[in-house]
Parts: C-alpha cells; sequence; structure tokens
C-alpha cells in the first residue's frame, strides 16, 4: 500500500485536500488527558552546532490517552529569529524566509519555557534534529521526554515505505505549504491523528513508545581489522571519534539479536561488548 485505500477511487486518480489547523474531536473529556507540545524548527542549515534558528513553531494539544482523541488545543506560539548572518539562498529556497523577514526578530525563549513546563511530551519529526536546536536555548527543553514521529511510529508496518513527512501527509489525502514551521506542526497533528485510523492510531503508538527507553549497544575490546570494521559499519554502528568506538541506538528487544550478531561476527566466542540504558529523558539528544 502507498495511499490510504479511501483515497483509490479509481486506477489513474488521487485527489488531495489541502489541510490547516487540526480540529478538536471533544470539547470536554471526564477521562484522563495528556498535554502533548509539537514542536518544528527552521533553519540556517544542517550543522545542529553552528547553524540557527530562523522559525520556531509550538503547539499544545490536550489527548484523551486511551483513544488518542483531541480535545483541546491549549497554547501556542511562532516566531520568526533573526540568525544576525544572511540567510543562504537555499534555505529561502526550501522554506520561503528570507533576511527582510526575520530582520530584528527573536524567539522569547522564556515564553517558550512557560508553555513546555507544563506538557508531558515534546513531539517533532526528526526529533534529535529539533532537539538539537532548542536544548541550546531552552532551560526546559532539556529536561523532558522528546518522542519521535519518524522513530516511534512504525510506518512500514502501516504499508508506507518511508516516513519523510510530506510524502506521508501525500498519501494520506492531503498537502499542506512545508518548511514553514506551523504549517509542518499542523500537518503532523493531522497525520498522525488522521481519521483513516479507526483502532491503532499513530498518536496512541508515539505515546507508548515514548515511555520506552533506547539503549547503547558499544562494539568493544574485539581485534581490529577492515573486514570486521566494515561489517559492524553495513549494520549501522556508528564510530564515535571522542570516545574511540562503535556504537549504535538499539530498542530493548532488539539487544540479544544484537549482542549475538556481534559474537558471530567480531569475537571469538562471547559477547565482550556492553550495553547502556539511554534515560528517556535523554532520548534524542
Amino acid at each position: 500500500m502507498t495511499f490510504i485505500k479511501s483515497l483509490l477511487k479509481n486506477e489513474t486518480q488521487i485527489v488531495l485536500k489541502k489541510i490547516g489547523e487540526p480540529i478538536p474531536e471533544l470539547l470536554i473529556s471526564d477521562k484522563d488527558c495528556m498535554s502533548i507540545a509539537f514542536l518544528d524548527t527552521e533553519t540556517t542549515g544542517l550543522d545542529r552546532v553552528n547553524d540557527v534558528i530562523i522559525e520556531l513553531a509550538i503547539k499544545v494539544i490536550s489527548f484523551e490517552i486511551k483513544t488518542g482523541i483531541i480535545v483541546s488545543i491549549e497554547k501556542q506560539y511562532e516566531s520568526f529569529n533573526d540568525p544576525q548572518d544572511t540567510i543562504s539562498k537555499e534555505i529561502t529556497q526550501l522554506t520561503g524566509i528570507n533576511n527582510k523577514m526575520v530582520d530584528g526578530s527573536s524567539i522569547d525563549w522564556g515564553h517558550v519555557d512557560s508553555i513546555l513546563k507544563n506538557v508531558e511530551l515534546i513531539v517533532a519529526h526528526n526529533a534529535s534534529f529539533d532537539r538539537a536546536f532548542v536544548d541550546r536555548s531552552s532551560q526546559v527543553s532539556p529536561n523532558l521526554v522528546w518522542a519521535c514521529t519518524i522513530q516511534d511510529i512504525d510506518w512500514l508496518s502501516k504499508g508506507f515505505s518511508n516516513s519523510k513527512q510530506e510524502l506521508l501527509c501525500y498519501w494520506h489525502g492531503f498537502f499542506f505549504d512545508a518548511h514553514r514551521a506551523m504549517n509542518d506542526v499542523d500537518a503532523l497533528i493531522n497525520l498522525i491523528t488522521h481519521s483513516s485510523y479507526k483502532t491503532n492510531r499513530p498518536i496512541l503508538e508515539l505515546i507508548e513508545n515514548a515511555k520506552k527507553p533506547y539503549y547503547f549497544i558499544y562494539a568493544e575490546n574485539f581485534q581490529y581489522d577492515v573486514v570486521k570494521k566494515d561489517k559492524v559499519k553495513a549494520n549501522g554502528f556508528w564510530w564515535n571519534a571522542d570516545k574511540k568506538v562503535w556504537y549504535k541506538r538499539i530498542k530493548f528487544d532488539e539487544i540479544e539479536s544484537e549482542k549475538d550478531w556481534l559474537t558471530d561476527t567480531i569475537y571469538d566466542s562471547t559477547f565482550d561488548g556492553r550495553i547502556e540504558e539511554i534515560n528517556l529523558v535523554d532520548k534524542y539528544k
């Protein structure tokens, strides 16, 4: 499957609609609710250390925990931010944001923190990217749990071969003006609460997976050679230049299979690496 079944009117035509702000499905609920902040950044580039935010958007939604139904839109905030440097032509082409639009603007991080301090979860599409920028300026964000709509939702099991947000939205029957922060936030909320999901809504899967820690598995203490290094790299391990070690982020139910793979591939008979649990508030840092 690519497009959801309800869109397949015939074999030659798909009709997409433009979406706007998500609409609450209930105005009040007597069930347990959860406040979730959806967040998106537009930046001067992909360098998480040296590039800066040029636009930030946050929308806080109250959900029924058991159903994933939107009860209310609690708060929202959006702002440009002057990077004090020239925004590249490529970034302007991608986002539509230029230096004139952001001139003199700045994000009120005190206000951002006043919004985030009362939420139970921060959600972003590719959370590790957005978190790297937000954590640099927010006093609250580094101590909250983040969830990622790429990593914490199994889109492949739902029939989608790519987790790029624009594609997922197209495949669910709607489009939006992408790469503007609040548009991306609204589209993401519409995506994971889409009406085509009568059960097992993506928002519920996201909330559940946000409670689960990740683990680092370290490939240590093995006799180095190029063949072993290439096999480890091909299996998704990354090189940490500071710690001089190969590592991979995995889920709990992947630990034993990864240990067995490393044992068979680089160790003689027993696993001689290391497993480290990642604290929930440190996920996607």
